[in-house]
């Protein structure tokens, strides 16, 4: 195969790749996917809150172990055992996980959670590799495709959880069938850019407030030791936990200000639209007008995001908790298109695998943030002190903002 058909398949790879992180964001339709855990088994808030955050830390982890299995035995095995341990979490989820709480933990978090977490980092460090000319737009694409899964996949899965045929665990089984295949298809498909493939130079912009500076390749140990690298950790991880916070209980939120049930599903579906929304239009924005501006104007949409939501919950106003959704999605949005293009703008290409799933543990720390916001919403019986939290941690997160430089 010529180098211009090597180089024009990579606009396949990254369909595919899209197609991959569309069931693979599955994953954050959890405020629908625990409807039967809460509803038929009268689980406490509490305990569901805690399997998301233990979700988004085996996905952290999975994302780690990912990058250092996929060096040793190629693309297509990692994504062949990612989906084995997706498909493995998700129908046992529909087999064991009614019976304890212990059990959904097991096969929700630790094995659905471990294997979308090695096909999300193979997947974007992968297809990524193809576009080092368009390192925000291909970022966009791949995270808008996460995104949207739960507005996709999330009333198809409240319709099938309500119906007598399926239920919820032929529904998770069905799940977990469907995730696997698809990841399995993308492990046979994907492929890394060969020594002899010449990509674009990438286009130049003078842009006022651009950073300039001398891109290299910094090794894991050597990011990790860089100030700026744990300025951006944090402040990335404080955005994030709004949104984090958010869809953690969004369905339950919008109930609180009197949506019909219905509505309420519909609204997170609606989330996961603007999520998907934020991710290529920061791809677009970063490409345009460069790392700073991007993270700060993101940082400032998720002050004014929290702040709307918080005005919403003290008022009890529906269409104005509606545009705080929609706000708090595109400010969660940014983040990981962000993530991925700070770390292959700042420390280059050659370890980005391994030093973008350590950057993507910033998520960790967001999901306890996140199960704290649930600890107070029960103690306080209201949403009005999680956002007061969150909104705090907002501007915080501003101040390091400023503080960014390059590394």
């Amino acid at each position: 195969m010529s180098t211009v058909n090597k180089l024009n398949k990579r606009w396949f790879y990254l369909a595919t790749g899209v197609f991959a992180m569309l069931f693979s964001g599955v994953l954050y339709a959890w405020s629908i996917l625990k409807i039967p855990f809460k509803e038929d088994f009268g689980w406490e808030d509490s305990v569901l809150a805690f399997n998301f955050t233990l979700t988004m830390c085996f996905f952290c982890l999975g994302a780690f172990f990912g990058s250092l299995i996929c060096k040793k035995i190629g693309v297509k095995l990692t994504l062949i055992i990612a989906g084995a341990l997706v498909g493995a979490g998700f129908v046992s989820t529909g087999i064991l996980a009614g019976n304890m709480p212990y059990l959904l933990y097991l096969t929700y978090a630790i094995l659905a959670g471990t294997g979308i977490g090695i096909s999300y980092n193979v997947v974007v460090s992968t297809v990524c590799s193809w576009f080092p000319d368009k390192k925000g737009f291909c970022s966009g694409c791949l995270m808008m495709g996460f995104g949207v899964s739960t507005l996709l996949l999330g009333n198809t899965i409240s319709v099938l959880f309500e119906n007598p045929a399926f239920g919820w665990n032929k529904t998770y089984i069905l799940l977990g069938a469907v995730i696997a295949a698809v990841l399995v298809i993308a492990g046979i498909i994907l492929r890394l850019p060969t020594a002899d493939v010449t990509f674009p130079s990438p286009v130049k912009k003078k842009a006022a407030g651009k950073e300039v500076f001398e891109v290299r390749d910094f090794s894991t140990a050597e990011m990790l030791r860089s100030f700026t690298f744990w300025r951006a950790f944090v402040c990335m991880a404080f955005i994030t936990a709004v949104g984090n916070s958010v869809i953690s209980f969004a369905r339950d939120l919008v109930i609180s200000v009197d949506a019909a049930p219905a509505l309420a599903t519909t609204l997170v579906g609606v989330l996961s639209v603007f999520n998907g929304i934020g991710r290529i239009l920061t791809g677009a924005v970063y490409d345009a007008l460069g790392r700073r501006k991007t993270m700060l104007a993101a940082n400032v949409l998720t002050i004014v995001a929290a702040g709307i939501t918080l005005i919403a919950v003290m008022t009890g106003s529906l269409p104005v908790c509606v545009i705080g959704l929609c706000l708090t999605g595109l400010s969660y949005g940014s983040c990981p298109t962000m993530t991925s293009a700070f770390t292959a703008s700042f420390y280059g290409q050659k370890y980005f695998s391994t030093n973008y799933s350590l950057t993507n543990f910033n998520l960790i720390v967001a999901a306890f943030i996140a199960n704290f916001s649930n600890s107070l919403l029960s103690s306080s019986g209201g949403y009005t002190t999680p956002f007061i939290m969150l909104l705090v941690l907002a501007v915080c997160a501003l101040g390091l903002n400023f503080s960014i430089k390059k590394p």
